[in-house]
């Protein structure tokens, strides 16, 4: 058990890169905006670019690691960040971050998917999902790690020191805002050798032995030949099995599901959660703070971000989802129509607007943060899972990457006011639906909940 946890928690790894190179550009829109003379829409371009190409690297990675396997995917990934990392710190132009940028959103989409996908397979199955939670919660713990690096940076070169001097902290601020992920995305790279190849991808290629090998170690002897044989069934069936066809997604018996699915990848960001967590430190400046309390307050964001998803990861088997969701959802209005208010004062007040802000991810940690794909996981029936989950999955990143691109504009256009009214309308226009159409799925096997979903 000790070492399934072991491998588990390097693997995962991979979800803290990819929750700080994420958030990492928070901290760095402020500086390049005037340093590269950017319009707003090309300002967001330098946020947005990681989201695009994410999303095509989530669409290839599975079948490419179903080729090379997963450990050499990861590996690739950790390279990608690596490189992203110095060829960001290092960009002459804009179009250079911007395309340094976007090699790092391949390794986020990457392991995105393959990170949770290697840890459930050579997880036992009785501590599965606390083990692949590990993965989401190192999500949470990267991008407060990229908010907090990022205060650090900054005022350390606004000191004296002299190694801060050396290092030119004051001068090229941005520049090691970014370049630092280098530190970690090596680290990963070089533990990856420290860890076994997925034991269902060694059964897939024909590699027995060495998949009970690695069973063994992650549990007993007679445990490892049931699991290899639960392996080779599994495939057997995936194998005898007809591909499913996306017209299927779209079949009466799935409109309830599919409609339920849809909302929530759409409400996960048309609430503007990337818009805080990618714009944090300019949004709190705009209140009327100076710019070192703005990173400061960037690092509160991170910190309620991970105390709420570990609340979350504590009560959504106790309470269920559409508690969970409905409570969330209230918040997320709430919060949005506080700031609103807040913006459109006739004298802005900061602490009403770190409240606000700070509520808001509370209330999106609680809920649509990790509701969204344990929904996913049980709402689509099990022939259609991959295909529902991969449609969805697509709609919510093409929203989220949408949103980071526009909020600048958003912000110069129709003001802060306008645009987080936008964001609780929604809020509420989702709550109102979600809580007439969504079941609670807590406590009923997948095979309950498709006969009673979908049924026939």
């Amino acid at each position: 058990m000790c070492y399934a946890i072991r491998v588990a928690l390097t693997v995962a790894l991979g979800g803290f890169l990819m929750g700080f190179d994420a958030s990492v550009i928070s901290g760095v829109v402020t500086f390049i905006e005037p340093e590269f003379n950017l319009s707003k829409i090309e300002l967001g371009w330098s946020v947005a670019s990681l989201t695009l190409t994410a999303s095509l690297a989530m669409m290839a990675s599975g079948p490419l690691s179903d080729r090379l396997g997963r450990r050499p995917v990861l590996m690739i990934a950790a390279v990608l960040f690596a490189l992203s990392a110095l060829a960001s710190a290092l960009a002459p132009s804009f179009i250079a971050l911007v395309a340094a940028r976007m090699l790092g959103g391949f390794g986020v989409g990457a392991a995105l998917i393959i990170a949770p996908m290697y840890i459930a397979e050579v997880s036992p199955a009785a501590v599965r999902g606390r083990m692949v939670s590990f993965n989401q919660l190192n999500i949470v713990i990267g991008i407060s790690a990229a908010f907090f690096t990022n205060f650090l940076i900054l005022r350390a070169g606004q000191s004296d020191l002299a190694w801060a001097e050396a290092l030119h902290l004051g001068e090229w601020n941005w520049r090691w805002m970014l370049g630092v992920e280098a530190l970690p995305a090596i680290f990963y790279f070089v533990a990856l050798f420290a860890v076994p190849e997925s034991p269902r991808w060694l059964v897939m290629n024909g590699r027995d032995e060495d998949a009970k090998r690695v069973l063994k170690r992650v549990s007993d002897q007679v445990q490892a030949k049931t699991n290899l044989d639960a392996v080779k069934a599994s495939l057997h069936a995936e194998q005898s099995t007809e591909r499913a066809a996306l017209r299927e997604l779209f079949r009466p018996g799935m409109r309830r599901v599919l409609t339920i699915g849809v909302l929530v990848a759409i409400l996960q960001q048309a609430t503007g959660i990337n818009s805080v967590f990618f714009y944090a430190p300019m949004i709190f400046e705009q209140s009327g703070i100076g710019t070192d309390a703005s990173f400061m307050q960037a690092v509160l964001v991170g910190l309620v971000n991970l105390v709420f998803t570990v609340v979350a990861i504590l009560f959504i088997d106790r309470l269920g989802r559409r508690p969970l969701l409905g409570v969330g959802l209230a918040g997320i209005a709430a919060c949005m129509l506080l700031l609103s208010y807040g913006f459109a004062a006739a004298e802005t007040n900061p602490t009403l607007i770190l409240v606000g802000i700070l509520g808001f991810v509370a209330s999106f940690a609680v809920s649509l943060g990790p509701v969204m794909w344990v929904l996913f996981s049980e709402l689509f029936p099990n022939r259609l899972r991959g295909l529902a989950i991969s449609f969805v999955g697509l709609l919510n990143s093409a929203v989220s990457f949408s949103v980071q691109l526009v909020f600048p504009w958003e912000l110069e256009n129709f003001g802060n006011s306008v645009t987080f009214l936008i964001y609780g309308l929604f809020a509420i226009v989702g709550l109102v639906i979600v809580m007439r159409l969504l079941p609670e799925t807590k406590g009923k096997s997948l095979e309950e909940l498709e006969a009673e979903l979908v049924g026939p």
